[in-house]
C-alpha cells in the first residue's frame, strides 16, 4: 500500500505544512498540489466543492506525492466513508465536542473490527494498492476538529478515543466560542491560552495537533508551540492576495 508521508513526517518528529482548497476545481487543486505542501485538503465544509467535484480534486493532487485529504462537512458516517473511498488519505471532521463523536468519526474510518467503516475502497485501491484493505487501518490520518468550549472541556476524552490520531484546531469557530468575536485573531490571549492548552494535552497523549492559520509567520509560530500540521491559508486567500498584490502594482 502506498505510504502516508503525514505519518511518516510526525514519527520524525517533524511538522507537515498542508494545503486548503475552497475552489471547485481540479485544475486549481492540480496547480495547489505541485506548490510543495506535504498534504493538500479538499475542504467540503466551507469550501465550494460537492462530492463529484472532490473526486476529481483528489485524483488531481495524486498527480504528485502530496497527501489528498478531505475535510467532511460534518461527522456524517455516509459521507466519511465516501470520501475515503474516493481516495482520501485523511479526514479532517469538524465540531468534535465529545468522546462519542469521536467515537463515531473514527469508526466510520475504520474497517471491522477496529470500527464499523463498509468495504468498497472504489477508487482508493486503484490510488493506494491491491493491499489497501489489508492496511488502511494503520494508514488512513483522522483527525477531530477542536472547535468550541465544550471540545476544550471533554478534550482528553476525545483524545483517548481509540484509533484517533489527533486534532486539528479551527482558531476562528474556537475564539467565537470563547469570546463571542467572530473577527480572525489568533493573538487574542483567551485563544492563545486555549491553543497552548490543545497542544500540550494533545502531546502527553502521544496525538497530533494541527491548526489553520493565515500566514507562514504564524504557521512557523504554531510549529514552535508543537503543531504539527500547519494549514497556511486557502487557495481562494492565496489567490485573492495575488491578484490584488500585482492590480495595485500596476496602479501605482
Amino acid at each position: 500500500m502506498r505510504a502516508n508521508k503525514l505519518r511518516d513526517i510526525w514519527a520524525a518528529g517533524g511538522t507537515a505544512v498542508n494545503g486548503w482548497l475552497h475552489i471547485p476545481s481540479s485544475w486549481s487543486a492540480e496547480v495547489m498540489a505541485h506548490a510543495g505542501w506535504d498534504s493538500v485538503t479538499v475542504d467540503l465544509q466551507h469550501g465550494l466543492s460537492g462530492y463529484q467535484v472532490a473526486v476529481t480534486m483528489l485524483q488531481a493532487i495524486a498527480t504528485t506525492d502530496a497527501v489528498p485529504m478531505a475535510r467532511a462537512t460534518w461527522n456524517d458516517t455516509a459521507q466519511l466513508m465516501r470520501l475515503l473511498d474516493a481516495g482520501a488519505y485523511g479526514i479532517i471532521c469538524p465540531m468534535i465536542n465529545s468522546r462519542a463523536e469521536a467515537e463515531a468519526f473514527v469508526g466510520a474510518c475504520r474497517y471491522p473490527p477496529l470500527g464499523y467503516r463498509s468495504f468498497g475502497p472504489t477508487r482508493a485501491r486503484v490510488y493506494a494498492g491491491a493491499d489497501y484493505a489489508q492496511y488502511a487501518n494503520e494508514t488512513i490520518v483522522t483527525l477531530a476538529m477542536v472547535e468550541t468550549q465544550q471540545a476544550l472541556d471533554n478534550l482528553e476524552g476525545i483524545l483517548s478515543t481509540p484509533g484517533l490520531d489527533g486534532v486539528f484546531v479551527g482558531p476562528n469557530d474556537l475564539r467565537l466560542s470563547l469570546t463571542g468575536k467572530t473577527e480572525m485573531d489568533l493573538s487574542d490571549p483567551i485563544l492563545q491560552t486555549a491553543l497552548e492548552q490543545i497542544v500540550n494535552v494533545t502531546r502527553e497523549n502521544g496525538r497530533v495537533a494541527g491548526i489553520w492559520v493565515p500566514d507562514a509567520a504564524t504557521g512557523q509560530q504554531m510549529s514552535q508551540l508543537g503543531y504539527q500540521l500547519i494549514t497556511v491559508s486557502t487557495d481562494t486567500r492565496l489567490l485573492t492576495a495575488a491578484a490584488q498584490n500585482i492590480v495595485t502594482k500596476f496602479k501605482l
